[in-house]
Parts: C-alpha cells; structure tokens; sequence
C-alpha cells in the first residue's frame, strides 16, 4: 500500500515539473540550428607571393556547427559546437591518440535585467539592459575594428563580460577580457603566453626538445630554433598584424541613429604581457644546442589604446546614395613596447540606383618611413576585425601575413548585381595598391609605391531557404615592390598570383519553438 502511494507521488512530481517545464518553454523561444560549410580553393599566390617554380595548391576546408539558442524574458543562452578540419587531414580511421577535433566557438548568457518591452518586467529603468558574459563574437559596425571574421574557417571569439544598454535610441556597450593560460595550484603570477605553442620543438642542434614553460621559440622555416626565427612560424592567434593574444581587453562602444545617419565610436585598450629575449641549453648525446625565444614572465604590460568615430548617412529619394566615413587613431605602446602613433581612415560612396550598384573608396593606413629617424611605431593594427572584407579577397594585407611596414593606400571601385528576387549575387571589385610611406630596395634606394593591382569576381546563389553557394576568382597584377613589401628576396616571386574557390553553405533549422 505504502509502495503505491509512494509511486503515485513520484509520478505526480514528474507530471508537476514537467507541466512546469513545458509551461516555461511555451513563454520562451528555443532553436537548434547548424551549419555545414565546404570550401574548395586554389591557391597560386593566396596571402603572399609564391617564389618562381612553385606549384599551385588545392584543398577543401569545412566547417560544421550546431548551435543551440534559448531565450526567455530573463536570459538569452547560446552555446555553438564547431568542428574546422581539411578534407583527408585525419586517416579514414584514427585511434584516440589523435585527440578531439571538436571546440567550443560560444558558450555565452544574457541576463536581461531591464526591458520596458516586456511586461514580464514591473519596474524597467532602461529601455533594454544585460549582461552578456562568456565564450562569444564580438561585432560591431563593418566589422572593421571588432568582428567574427567569418570567412576564416575557424572565425574569431572572445571569452569576455558585456554590458549593454539601449536607451532612447543610443547604443552604449561596455565590454572586457582577461586571458590566463592555467588555474594551477601555487602558479606565480598572472603571467600569460600569448600563443598556441606546440609541447615540443627542435633546439638548434635539431634535437627533440619540449618547449620551456613560458616561451614562444624562435623557429626558422625548418623548423628549428634559431636567434634570427621568427614567431609567426607558429601562427599564433591574436591580432591581425601584430600576430601576439592580448593579456587583457576593455572597450566602450556607443552608437544613435540621427534620421538616416547613424554616429558611433569606440575606444578599445588592449594590454599586452612583457617579454624577454631568452635562451634554453639543450644537451642531447654529444651535441649541446640551445632553445631561443621569447620568455613572458615579466611584471607589467604594454597597453595599446584605439579610437574611431564613424558616420554612416543614407540619403535620396528612394534611399539609394550611402557614405561611409570614419577615421580611427591608435597610440600608446605596442605589443613590444615601443611607443605608437598610428591611424587610418576610410571614405565609400555608394549608389544603387536598381539592380546594379556602385561603389567607390578609398582607404589609408599608416605605416613606418624609412627615411624617418623616429623610433615611434607608425604601423596602424586593425585589431580584432574581419580584413578580408576590405583589403581584397586574396588577403595580401592585415591578414595571414601581417601589414606592410610602410601602411597601405587602396583605392577601389566595386559594382554590384542583385537579381530582382535576391537570389543571385555578382560583384567585381578592383584595387590599386600602394605603400602610404616610404621603403627601400637591399641597396638602399626607395622603390616604387605601387605594389599591385588586384580584382575579385565573385558570385552567389541561393539555392533554397538553408542552401547557398559561393565561387571567386581573384587576380593580382603585382610589381617588384610587393617583394619587399612581403620581405621577399628580389626577383625571385612570381608576381602574378591568381586564387579561386567554390563553397556551399548549409544552414538547417532543426528546431525553432
């Protein structure tokens, strides 16, 4: 008796909290989506130029998410699973030895703490107030400056804390990271290695060797550590340029809309951590070698600040003339300590009168001249943006391989089809690059500015509602100078570079209540 009376609670509860449940989810909006994206490209020139002789490359890139959403009155909860791997990159079979080739891209909540929108909320002294902290995208305006850089298989994410605010038509988010490599027990200090530093490396001797705590080894192209390597042999995450994560990052964004013209600004500090030039003896059998790197371990750190002012005015009759303008200054000190004083700017015009559109712009960003005998940092970073959308499709600059030591000027026109039902998408667009300062040749003489001509043809089609595919094909008519702009050996690069890629992005909705 006792016995079924017990069941007839326990059953009772499950009916209770599973009315509870399915109450709360009726008043919430829940989704899982996901995303196949497959990218085939060739490459002959992609990034930087190719020394004579070398062949072309191929190979496919994919990208798989699934991403879950809740929202409520209360919270917004997101977490997104993503798997970036190349096409045969593991055997058909692999042991797990392997290891996982899985991530976490965003794992982020909302807690929304004012909503004069929903009546779920007695007393509302903002418009709209959160608190968005965790693993998440940081964008803002065109990307620019802070974005998700999409189209890098991987993107970009911050573990960082947001507040926002909407208020009477302003926009004002207050955002921070820190960065820490371990929670260990007795760990001295914040000290922070800003790098995906591989748990072995070759000393320079070329013997085995595991990577001291706290370095980032100076690898040449063999891969062995040498007092001339460079860093960026290990590709690290962080900046677009300067190739190093931050330690920390704050920021302020606000942003109104006037009319048809909307006004922002931002003001970014990012902190980098000190370093020193260190080296590591390595005694293997009879050779005795030697790890050489950079050792951060130092108290302090080198802080950056940048700043920008955009405006964005729509104007005609039918809204189809927009102006672009902004221009961004960055001072402090760099990721090396050096003092710096650097900016850009940025000038668009577009018109889109019908099907076709046009575009013209031109944009400008400082870098070093040769013929100066400061010691101040002129080169502008672009920090945590998105560049491939801004400096050709081919990425020569503020990407993969970093900036130019004497800044970029790029002039460029782009027009625009957009069929009448949206569905397709063909844009030609065509650069005329050059340094914005001066360099020189190995004999000491300035070279020519002009570094290339590039254009990109690219087209899209939407096949359905969750299907889309993409192809380009990009086309650099470079000169001489590119070489030294790239720190090639002169005449030893093929300078006419050509890329091109066909993708298919699929984007189902599994759930959307």
């Amino acid at each position: 008796m006792y016995k079924n009376e017990l069941n007839h609670r326990i059953i009772a509860l499950i009916l209770l909290f599973s009315s509870c449940f399915f109450t709360q989810i009726a008043t919430a909006q829940l989704s899982l989506t996901g995303q196949l994206r497959t990218r085939g490209e060739l490459r002959d020139g992609y990034g930087t130029l190719e020394t004579i002789g070398s062949k072309s490359a191929a190979f496919i890139s994919q990208r798989t998410r699934l991403i879950f959403n809740y929202k409520s009155s209360r919270i917004i909860f997101q977490t997104s699973i993503q798997d970036v791997r190349l096409w045969g990159q593991d055997a058909s079979t692999i042991t797990p030895a392997d290891g996982s080739k899985l991530a976490v891209h965003e794992a982020w909540a909302e807690l929304i703490l004012s909503n004069k929108k929903d009546t779920a909320f007695k007393i509302s002294p903002f418009d709209y107030f959160s608190v968005k902290v965790g693993r998440q995208e940081l964008v803002y305006d065109d990307e620019r400056l802070l974005g998700a850089s999409d189209w890098l298989t991987q993107a970009r994410r911050h573990d960082a804390i947001v507040f926002k605010l909407l208020q009477k038509g302003w926009q004002v988010d207050l955002g921070a990271a820190f960065n820490q490599n371990t929670d260990a027990i007795n760990y001295n200090g914040t000290y922070y290695t800003p790098a995906n530093v591989p748990a072995t490396i070759k000393d320079s001797k070329g013997n085995l060797v595991n990577t001291p705590a706290g370095f980032i080894p100076l690898i040449n192209a063999a891969g062995i550590s040498s007092k001339n390597g460079s860093p960026a042999f290990l590709n690290p995450p962080g900046t677009n340029a300067l190739n190093q994560n931050y330690k920390a990052l704050q920021y302020l964004y606000a942003a109104k809309k006037f009319g048809k013209t909307k006004i922002s600004g931002l003001f970014l500090a990012d902190q980098f951590g000190k370093y020193i030039l260190d080296s590591v003896k390595n005694t293997a059998g009879a050779d005795v070698g030697y790890v050489y790197g950079k050792r951060f371990n130092q108290d302090g750190v080198n802080t950056r600040f940048t700043t920008d002012l955009l405006i964005n005015p729509v104007f005609g009759d039918k809204n189809e003339w927009a102006f672009n303008g902004g221009y961004y200054y960055q001072g402090g000190h760099d990721k090396d300590g050096l003092e710096l004083n650097a900016y850009t700017y940025t000038l668009a015009l577009s018109y889109k009168p019908s099907l076709l559109g046009y575009t013209a712009g031109l944009d400008v960003l400082s870098g070093n001249d040769v013929l100066s005998t400061s010691t101040v940092n002129h080169r502008f970073d672009p920090l945590y943006g998105t560049p491939h959308k801004f400096w050709g499709y081919m990425d020569y600059f503020y990407a993969a391989s970093g900036s130019p030591a004497g800044g970029l000027s790029d002039p460029y026109l782009k027009i625009k089809y957009t069929s009448a039902n949206s569905r397709l998408t063909t844009e030609l667009a065509g650069h005329y690059f050059s340094l914005a300062n001066n360099q020189k040749d190995v004999n000491g003489d300035l070279v020519s500015k002009h570094l290339g001509t590039e254009f990109d043809l690219t087209a899209g089609y939407k096949l359905n509602k969750f299907t889309s595919v993409d192809l380009g094909v990009s086309y650099m008519a470079a000169t001489s100078s590119m070489e030294y702009a790239k720190n090639l050996t002169p005449s030893t690069a093929s300078l006419k570079p050509v890329w091109a890629y066909l993708q298919i992005n699929i984007k189902p909705e599994f759930l959307n209540k």
